[in-house]
């Protein structure tokens, strides 16, 4: 069996963006993902500045994958709702916002377009060593001198340690519409028991209306559809009244929160198998693009042969604790913020709300603190 350098297991956003990347140095790399492309997932489908030059560089190999970034709508401010106040801050510089449909097609399309072997509908079931990693699907065995798993928050290809601040059970759940008037803002509606987010969003080609993405965490004993989330906050209930479902909704869970861990068993693990982010940061997709890229760009050395696996392993985990952990921190504040009762919290959101710098501190505080890895 001839081995490959680099197995990738998922080909979501940071699997594939660990294929380019290594296939980009000269790496030999196989890209195994279980589902089917194109498909829509609960995804909040923003994407903060600092990523958008890396989304650019992942897709900057043939026509149409880079097309997926033309005009695409820009994000210039954020909004929260909230115990009937609304705090604002500009996102400066402004993100983006990008379907999670036509995204992963374009980053599996770029992978393709490399030469990386990417292969769908492909399950890994196991992953083993000997002198090299033998990554296994129900049919097939493959052979790499290392292995990325990207497989996702329930990976069957780690441990299973993951503490839950939330340990009750709660739902994923997303839908475009349409909305006559659609401002350059994402909001974010909080109510008792979960949140809902809404922004603009667009599709190639068929996109006259106003598209907005409306994606939500709910506890499921709230909601367990959108329609019933909207009831949950006057505002959104209101706002929604006019809106008409282009696609149809997909929801996951449960969903689980707890410290990222960016390495297993040897194995460099990338987004959501390293660790799930509170959505309501907005960062799920950066986190994913920047995640997969530091971890290929970890292996370069080891698989040139002028490092060890563990130096390369000790690299990505020390990049990935810099520039990646303060988000997950960020979070676990903010998410301890919401979790106050009502009367503390509302203290909290009235500073807030008289002090905009504060709200503006809090925004720039969930994005990554370095530029990503070229």
């Amino acid at each position: 069996m001839n081995p490959y350098d680099l197995i990738v297991v998922g080909g979501g956003p940071a699997g594939t963006a660990a294929a380019i990347t290594a296939a980009r140095y000269g790496a030999r790399v196989l890209l195994l993902e279980r589902g089917r492309f194109p498909r829509h997932k609960v995804c909040g489908e923003f994407v903060s500045a600092e990523s958008l030059e890396l989304l650019a560089g992942l897709l900057n190999s043939r026509e149409p994958a880079r097309q997926v970034l033309q005009h695409i709508p820009r994000i210039g401010r954020g909004r929260l709702l909230i115990d009937g106040k609304v705090l604002e801050s500009p996102v400066q510089p402004p993100a983006a916002s990008i379907s999670r449909f036509e995204l992963d097609a374009a980053l599996w399309q770029a992978a393709d377009n490399l030469g990386v072997d990417a292969r769908d509908r492909h399950a890994v079931r196991a992953i083993a060593r000997n002198r090299h990693f033998l990554v296994s699907t129900s049919t097939e065995m493959f052979e790499a001198r290392a292995v990325i798993n990207a497989s996702g928050r329930w990976s069957n290809l780690k441990h299973s340690d993951t503490e839950n601040p939330w340990p009750a059970k709660w739902l994923g759940l997303k839908a475009h519409f349409s909305e006559s008037t659609s401002a350059s803002s994402v909001d974010l509606y909080f109510f008792e028991g979960g949140y809902c987010g809404v922004q603009p969003v667009k599709m190639s080609g068929n996109d006259a209306e106003s598209r907005i993405n409306v994606c939500a965490m709910v506890h499921a004993d709230v909601a367990c559809s959108l329609e019933e989330v909207f009831a949950c906050h006057l505002a959104l209930r209101e706002r929604s009244s006019s809106w008409q479902r282009l696609t149809d909704p997909v929801a996951t869970s449960p969903l689980k929160f707890g410290t990222p861990s960016p390495e297993y068993d040897r194995v460099l693990m990338v987004g959501d198998a390293a660790g799930f982010v509170d959505p309501f940061i907005g960062d799920g997709i950066s986190l994913a693009l920047r995640s997969g890229n530091l971890a290929a760009q970890s292996l370069r050395n080891f698989l040139r042969g002028q490092a060890s696996l563990e130096q390369a392993m000790s690299s990505y985990c020390e990049a990935y604790r810099q520039q990646l952990m303060p988000v997950f921190r960020t979070s676990a504040k903010i998410r301890a913020l919401f979790g106050l009762p009502k009367p503390l919290r509302a203290g909290l959101l009235h500073l807030f709300g008289n002090v905009p710098a504060l709200t503006g501190y809090l925004f720039r505080k969930t994005r990554p603190v370095s530029p990503a890895v070229g």
